[in-house]
C-alpha cells in the first residue's frame, strides 16, 4: 500500500470523554472499569466512569524502576514497560503489577537486547515488544530510529519473529521511535510516535519483514502511550502538556 499524505490521513476520531491524571506523562493502560496513567516511576489508577483516582504506585528504592513508558492491562494484572532511557547501552524489562493493588509482583527483563523496550502488548497468543531506537538523546552510536522494531515471543518469552516499520513512516517521527503501540479489532496495530499528533494502522505483511501501513488517523493527543478497549470501541491516549488522559470513540475506524 502507498503511503499516505495530505488529505487521505484520517480525520480525528470522535472525544468522548477527557480527565486529568497527574501521571500521564508516558503512557495509559485499560481495562473494564478503570484507566491507569503511566508516567517514569509513578502508576495512577482512576475509574472510567468518573476519573475519580483510587490508586497510586511509586517507585521505591526496593522497586527502583526509572523509565516506564507504557502498559497493558489483562488478566487481572498489568504490565508495564521499562528501560533505562537515555542511558546506554540499552536495557529492558518487562514490570509486573497486581491490577487491583498496584503492588508490583514480577518481572521479565530483556537485559541487553533489541533496543530500548517502549511497549508491550498481548496478541494472538503471543506477547508483542517494540524496541526502541533514537538518532539524539538515548540513542546508541550507528542505531538510528529506522532500527525500532517489533518482536514477536511465546508465552514462555521466546523469539518467534521480528518486523521493521517503513521508512516513510519512521520519517515522519522527528528522530524518534514508535513510543505506544497496541493490537486493537480486526488483526489492526495502532502505533503511536514519540510527539506527531496523529498515529498508524498497521497489518503484519503477508511475506517480507515490514509492517504494512494501512492508514494514518489525526489526533489532538500528541504521541506517547495509547489503549483500546475493543468490547466498548473506546481509544484512549495521553496528553501529556496537560496531563491529561483522552478517550475517544472507535467505531469510525473498526469495520462494519
Amino acid at each position: 500500500m502507498g503511503f499516505l499524505l495530505g488529505p487521505d490521513i484520517a480525520p480525528e476520531l470522535p472525544l468522548v470523554a477527557k480527565f486529568k491524571a497527574e501521571e500521564a506523562i508516558q503512557g495509559v493502560a485499560v481495562d473494564r472499569d478503570f484507566f491507569y496513567a503511566i508516567d517514569n516511576d509513578a502508576i495512577g489508577k482512576y475509574e472510567r466512569n468518573t476519573g475519580r483516582k483510587v490508586g497510586v504506585f511509586r517507585s521505591t528504592p526496593q522497586v527502583p524502576l526509572i523509565h516506564m513508558d507504557g502498559g497493558m492491562a489483562m488478566g487481572g494484572k498489568l504490565y508495564c514497560s521499562h528501560s533505562n532511557f537515555p542511558d546506554t547501552p540499552m536495557v529492558s524489562s518487562v514490570e509486573i503489577f497486581d491490577a487491583r493493588t498496584l503492588r508490583h509482583i514480577g518481572t521479565q527483563s530483556f537485559g541487553l537486547d533489541a533496543g530500548s523496550l517502549v511497549w508491550v502488548d498481548w496478541h494472538d497468543d503471543s506477547w508483542w515488544v517494540c524496541f526502541g531506537h533514537y538518532n539524539g538523546k538515548g540513542g546508541e552510536p550507528g542505531k538510528p530510529n529506522t532500527m525500532t522494531s517489533l518482536v514477536r515471543y511465546d508465552r514462555d518469552w521466546r523469539k518467534r519473529g521480528g518486523y521493521s516499520f517503513p521508512g516513510d513512516v519512521v520519517a515522519r517521527w522527528d528522530g524518534m521511535t514508535a513510543s505506544g503501540g497496541i493490537w486493537g479489532p480486526d488483526n489492526v496495530l495502532y502505533v503511536t510516535s514519540h510527539h506527531a499528533p496523529e498515529f498508524y494502522l498497521f497489518r503484519l505483511p503477508r511475506s517480507g519483514s515490514v509492517l504494512e501501513l494501512q492508514r494514518i488517523v489525526k489526533s489532538p493527543a500528541e504521541g506517547q502511550g495509547l489503549a483500546i478497549d475493543p468490547a466498548h470501541r473506546r481509544l484512549f491516549q495521553i496528553q501529556r502538556k496537560e496531563r491529561a488522559v483522552y478517550e475517544f470513540d472507535l467505531a469510525p475506524l473498526l469495520k462494519r
